[in-house]
């Protein structure tokens, strides 16, 4: 993998999905755009959602072997970067479903196989959801001595009941904000056979909650407590939900006790190699705008690229973005190749790329100046766009940023094995 050259499947992938930007997604953010309301501008993109579903872009982040169509992480990442590059909205609530089936996939057993057949037949717009996130802040959910997080579940009979909130957690609602056609939902275990000596990664579980669970229990179980008005990725959902006493069917549960922490790490190590992808996407579209500004005079003699400021400016963006793309790319190989332990290059992929959007963006809008805060030009939805990549999906500085430095620190660490093995 040397030189980077992508297989012939690889470059399939990647046209189909460069196909369906275009086809799909290029005109849907002047589309929803118009609508004021943010819950109102989501449910607008699930045509383009059924359009996903058709195209096979939901089946595709489901591995092979369990019935779907991907074939690898850098696959995965392939249709990020394509998708991003077009329409960040629109397109976190496709790769949302990925992202909140991965529990699913990586503790899959014969026992949970029917909460994946709604997302391979390749009907309808089943959407999926992790819902980790919570109100008071989830980066310490591990501390010892810290009251960890706040959902709780425990079992009365042959059911678990579910209590507490979330936010975040894009999909979360689903398009009727009823409940997702299923929640993977990250809870601590409160039953009285934990001892109370039990550190918090020994209470951690995995409830699948189903919208039939959810419209099975009485009034009031699920509640959608408020929609967050976002600056960017203005039609995608991940609202402040509300559990109260939902009862879940003892066989809904995918990770018992302490081994759910486990699972939710291996996710969101996937999930940095594909916020890398998106920082690529975004830097592509940033770069494309910069550049196209930079071919006029404004006013002048000669094309404003031709000026050694801008040209400067451009030349760091198409950089970044380059960099940002080999360093997801050799990320998810060496992620996938290890079996998940090799985490390093991953965790500095969701670092880097996303603080590179950022960067690429605000040189961007240096680079054109003051016509850049026209909302006639893309360069201000593009940073806002940017913005949330360094803080979501594991907030760069209160959690990636701390997984990396407990590798370094680790015994036995070899710097450089990831280069040379």
């Amino acid at each position: 993998m040397v030189d980077f050259t992508l297989s012939p499947t690889e470059k399939t992938i990647q046209q189909a999905a460069r196909s369906f930007a275009a086809t799909h997604l290029s005109g849907a953010k002047a589309a929803y755009s118009l609508i004021p309301s943010h819950a109102e501008r989501f449910q607008s993109t699930r045509p383009i959602y059924h359009a996903a579903v058709l195209a096979g872009l939901i089946k595709g982040q489901i591995p092979t072997p369990l019935g779907g169509t991907s074939g690898s992480l850098l696959e995965a990442a392939l249709l990020v970067e394509e998708l991003y590059a077009v329409e960040p909205g629109a397109s976190l609530t496709i790769l949302g479903t990925g992202l909140g089936l991965t529990p699913l996939v990586l503790a899959f057993r014969p026992e949970v196989a029917e909460f994946l057949e709604p997302f391979l037949k390749g009907e309808g717009e089943p959407l999926a959801s992790l819902v980790f996130s919570e109100p008071g802040g989830v980066a310490n959910w591990l501390e010892e001595g810290a009251p960890g997080l706040q959902t709780t579940a425990y079992l009365d009979g042959e059911e678990w009941v579910l209590n507490g909130e979330k936010v975040w957690a894009t999909n979360s609602a689903g398009w009727d904000f009823k409940g997702a056609d299923l929640g993977c939902v990250v809870c601590r275990c409160t039953h009285p056979d934990i001892p109370a000596s039990a550190s918090p990664a020994d209470r951690i579980m995995i409830l699948l909650v189903t919208a039939a669970d959810i419209a099975r229990g009485e009034e009031g179980v699920f509640e959608v407590l408020g929609h967050q008005q976002m600056a960017g990725h203005t039609a995608s959902s991940g609202p402040h939900v509300k559990y109260t006493n939902l009862r879940i069917p003892k066989k809904n549960l995918l990770c018992s006790p302490g081994t759910g922490a486990q699972i939710v790490t291996s996710t969101f190590e996937i999930s940095a190699c594909l916020v890398g992808a998106m920082g690529v996407g975004l830097q592509r579209a940033i770069f494309d705008a910069a550049l196209s500004f930079s071919r006029t005079s404004r006013g002048g003699t000669t094309p404003i690229g031709h000026r050694q400021s801008v040209a400067d400016l451009l030349i760091d963006i198409k950089m970044r973005t380059e960099t940002s793309r080999y360093l997801t790319w050799s990320a998810a190989h060496h992620l996938s190749t290890s079996q998940g332990k090799n985490r390093e290059l991953a965790l500095e992929a969701k670092i880097y790329c996303s603080d590179a959007a950022v960067k690429s963006a605000v040189d961007a809008v240096n680079l054109v100046g003051v016509s850049a805060y026209d909302l006639k030009q893309p360069f201000s939805e593009l940073l806002n766009d940017a913005m949330v990549l360094p803080i979501f999906d594991g907030g760069n500085v209160g959690i990636r940023r701390r997984a990396l430095q407990g590798i370094f620190m680790g015994e036995g660490y070899e710097a450089w094995a990831t280069c040379y093995e």
